[in-house]
């Protein structure tokens, strides 16, 4: 894309009150971004209220800065840092995207960006998960990138970046083994905890955003950005999510494209699980191994790839008493008491013990909960 054509599209895309839909409009009536732009205000109402003639005739006042900054980025790309900007029509635009209701007008990617895009599935989840969750997460990411699957997520805390971590320990060299759709530029990071794996991405994955070069963690783009991490999974994987929760935004919008959804089940006492099992109730398929999804999805399965059902199985020969009155469900230190009989100073240092051994989590709420051994 040459500088002149970027102004242009970057042009549609500012101009205030022109959305996506009278972008695409404009597009299919005149051609491309210059064409359009040329048009006389007579042509353009045919199209476009008054009031949005005269903010696509005026150039926004961030414009120029805008392009400024994403052509200095552009030119910054080599081949240890590959970056592009995608426009509707390019080649490498993710065909996937095409069949959301409201495809972006311009992408940016940083990374590896594909020829061809592999079979895809979304992992969404909790942004507070507990420490099943979290284990369960990585345990599906790796499981997918063992079997050349690509996991896309969107770069939060909790599920989303273990579902990342997870694919990229796991993913063959050289191939794409996680997608991140973020809601910032792609010249910010956020959360600022996952600058190194955002790096990591760029490196061994694709980073997408649909927002400018400079756009803050602004509340409302996450939710947004969701049908692009809904569209780019031929499935949609939820590990733990609270009923209100942009994962099931997610799961929605890719059962509103005709993708399948899928759910992991947990204990009926967390409230990370209430989202997952609203879903089963809804019709998503209930799943515990990676297995499950590649199967449904016919996609192949080139490696073993039940890594969670054998991280989130006990194993019977490390049972102690405790550890079977616990049950893998977070259980508050009251009930532990009267399950087990303990006094409370004797039943605190066995759990210390237990914790300490990576055996069992403590969670917020003076509730614990039993840690899967892999």
């Amino acid at each position: 894309m040459q500088r002149d054509e970027l102004g242009a599209w970057l042009r549609l895309v500012m101009a205030p009150g022109i959305g996506p839909v009278a972008v695409r409009r404009l597009l299919a009536a005149f051609g491309l971004p210059p064409q359009v732009l040329a048009q006389p205000v007579d042509a353009l109402g045919q199209h476009l209220s008054a009031a949005q003639v005269r903010a696509l005739r005026t150039p926004p006042a961030d414009w120029q800065d805008q392009l400024e900054r994403s052509w200095a980025w552009l030119q910054e790309a080599g081949a240890e840092r590959p970056r592009a900007i995608l426009a509707l029509g390019d080649a490498r635009y993710p065909a996937a995207l095409l069949q959301a209701p409201d495809p972006p007008v311009l992408l940016w990617a940083a990374g590896r960006l594909p020829a061809s895009w592999p079979a895809a599935v979304a992992v969404v989840g909790s942004r507070n998960p507990t420490p099943q969750g979290l284990a369960l997460a990585r345990g599906f990411g790796e499981a997918f990138g063992q079997a050349g699957v690509t996991v896309v997520s969107g770069l939060a805390r909790g599920v989303d970046g273990a579902a990342h971590e997870g694919a990229l320990d796991a993913a063959a060299r050289g191939s794409l083994a996680t997608v991140a759709v973020v809601g910032t530029g792609l010249d910010r990071v956020y959360p600022a905890a996952h600058r190194a794996l955002a790096h990591r991405i760029a490196q061994d994955g694709l980073l997408l955003s649909e927002y400018p070069l400079g756009t803050g963690p602004l509340a409302g783009n996450f939710p947004k950005r969701n049908r692009l991490i809904a569209a780019l999974g031929q499935g949609t994987l939820v590990v733990e999510a609270a009923l209100r929760s942009g994962s099931l935004i997610t799961a929605r919008l890719a059962a509103e494209l005709g993708r399948e959804v899928y759910a992991v089940p947990g204990s009926v006492h967390a409230p990370q699980s209430r989202g997952c099992h609203a879903l089963l109730r809804e019709g998503a398929k209930l799943v515990e191994t990676a297995q499950d999804v590649l199967e449904d999805l016919a996609l192949p399965a080139p490696v073993p790839v039940d890594r969670p059902v054998a991280a989130a199985r006990p194993a019977p020969d490390a049972d102690t008493p405790l550890l079977r009155a616990l049950g893998w469900a977070p259980t508050q230190l009251d009930a532990l008491v009267a399950r087990t009989g303990l006094e409370v100073g004797r039943l605190q240092a066995q759990l210390l013990e237990l914790e300490l051994a990576g055996e069992v989590a403590r969670l917020p709420g003076g509730l614990y909960q039993r840690q899967a051994r892999g």
